[in-house]
């Protein structure tokens, strides 16, 4: 099992290389929400998402709302922290990938 520190510098580091692979305006918007003086905008939209994804057999809503939901959530709610570093490692698995390197040219 890993020290805390060290499941928490492998999430970030997760996180960030998935915002990465973002289009690049969804990308800043991503970014612009999870600077620390966003916090209660963040919860916010973290349980909207969260929410939405319950909803998801409705028109625009979709499952793909949850996951979003619970990495913004786990920025400052420890409870998701544990979640999203699980569902981190979880996609790691089935898509190694989605966490590699970017490289000046590619999509």
């Amino acid at each position: 099992m890993m020290p805390e520190d060290e499941t928490e510098r492998l999430r970030q580091q997760r996180r960030d290389a998935l915002v990465a692979r973002l289009p690049e305006r969804l990308g800043r918007w991503v970014i612009w929400l999870l600077a620390a003086e966003r916090r209660t905008l963040r919860i916010i939209a973290g349980f909207l998402f969260v929410l939405g994804g319950f909803f998801s057999f409705l028109p625009l809503l979709g499952i793909w709302m949850l996951p979003l939901g619970v990495v913004l959530l786990a920025e400052d709610i420890p409870l998701f922290r544990g979640l999203s570093a699980r569902l981190f490692a979880w996609m790691a698995r089935r898509r190694p990938d989605l966490f590699a390197e970017q490289y000046e040219g590619e999509g």
